[in-house]
């Protein structure tokens, strides 16, 4: 006779794929374990409450979607706040507003009307654009010109890469938003903000009720755990999963620095981005911006793009032709299992927003289920 297992399914990561699955199969009466190996669940949009600010540990978390449904989802769990990103950059000493909008054509040229911002995009992409750009900085010229390109992205991208504009390929600038209109607003969907309280109230209230651990090592204690549960939702590494048998992907890290000033407002914004290459960091973060703060300290985080290896976080998957080709195989194997089910950003080895994630967590519950979340 064979025993029955104490759960339907051991969930590995307590992000936003894990916990939305876990919250919607508990829903159908299957029993959940949720595991994670960092010291807190959540993921990368966890928030730290220290001095009464949430700060955002793994970087800037702004939700934001067009998805009716998937606004309606998250907010049975907190309520936002009506933030909208607005970021400003800082390049050769200048502060510009971003997007590339008639704000930024203005402090950059003295523009006024679309007209004529449009005017100096299009001889400059006829100077120094080509038809079949060959990298990332022939990709840029060719969107946005050459003051554009050298302003704002030629510097701030090799950063981010660790590579010249040049060795990277045109495909990771597929277009780049160009507006003619005064609007600083970051993103054109309909649906943003920030939890009111941080994210960690949606994830409490996904995972209310579910077994969960923390400081768990899944690779450490696979055996056992195999045996607590009847199928296994993936969240991690899919190459680590297989124990990199075709090869390892690549990613980029970041790092963070988080700086706690005696001041009540240290540079006016929720995120500045530094372009020039003679800051080391990408951008800082001022976490009180995000919920309007009003507090009397304020806590910036400076975020350094880093070179991944296996014993950082990896953030962001370099998604060209030679990964992708590794990534095939892995997927390939893994639609063989039966008992295992893979999702999410490094299961999947892609970049997700947060509302990707839930979205494709939820299809995920209505495949296996059949019924629609």
């Amino acid at each position: 006779m064979v025993r029955e297992k104490e759960y339907d399914y051991l969930i590995v990561g307590a992000g936003l794929f894990g916990s939305v699955f876990a919250h919607e199969m508990t829903k159908q009466n299957k029993k959940c374990l949720v595991i994670d190996k960092r010291n807190h669940l959540g993921g990368n949009v966890y928030c730290e409450e220290k001095e009464g600010i949430n700060v955002h540990k793994y970087g800037a978390h702004i939700f934001h979607t067009n998805d009716k449904r998937i606004w309606d989802y998250v907010n049975q769990f907190a309520t936002f706040n009506n933030y909208v990103n607005s970021p400003v950059s800082l390049s050769k000493g200048k502060l510009y507003n971003l997007p590339f909008n008639m704000n930024t054509f203005y402090q950059l040229w003295g523009t006024k009307t679309p007209r004529e911002a449009k005017a100096i995009i299009d001889e400059q992409v006829a100077k120094y654009g080509t038809k079949s750009p060959k990298n990332l900085q022939e990709q840029a010229l060719s969107l946005v010109g050459k003051d554009i390109y050298e302003t704002f992205i030629k510097e701030y991208t090799e950063k981010q890469w660790g590579k010249k504009a040049t060795e990277l390929p045109a495909f990771i600038i597929k277009r780049l938003p160009v507006r003619f209109t005064f609007d600083n607003n970051y993103f054109n969907d309909r649906y943003q903000g920030i939890p009111i309280g941080g994210y960690n109230t949606i994830i409490n209230g996904l995972l209310k009720g579910i077994d969960t651990k923390t400081n768990v090592d899944f690779f450490a204690e696979r055996q056992q755990l195999e045996a607590l549960a009847n199928k296994i939702v993936y969240t991690g590494k899919i190459d680590e999963f297989f124990d990199y048998k075709y090869g390892q992907l690549e990613y980029r890290s970041l790092r963070f620095e988080h700086e706690l000033h005696e001041t009540n407002n240290y540079q006016g914004n929720a995120v500045v981005n530094y372009n020039d290459a003679s800051y080391a960091f990408t951008r800082i973060i001022e976490h009180k911006h995000f919920e309007f703060g009003k507090q009397d300290k304020t806590i910036i985080t400076k975020e350094y793009s880093e070179t991944w290896d296996r014993g950082k976080e990896a953030y962001y998957p370099i998604n060209n032709d030679k990964n992708q080709e590794i990534y095939k195989r892995y997927r390939e194997e893994s639609q063989q299992l039966n008992d295992i089910i893979f999702g999410g950003r490094l299961a999947e080895y892609r970049y997700y927003d947060m509302h990707q994630i839930i979205a494709s967590s939820l299809t995920k519950v209505q495949e296996i289920s059949g019924i629609k979340p």
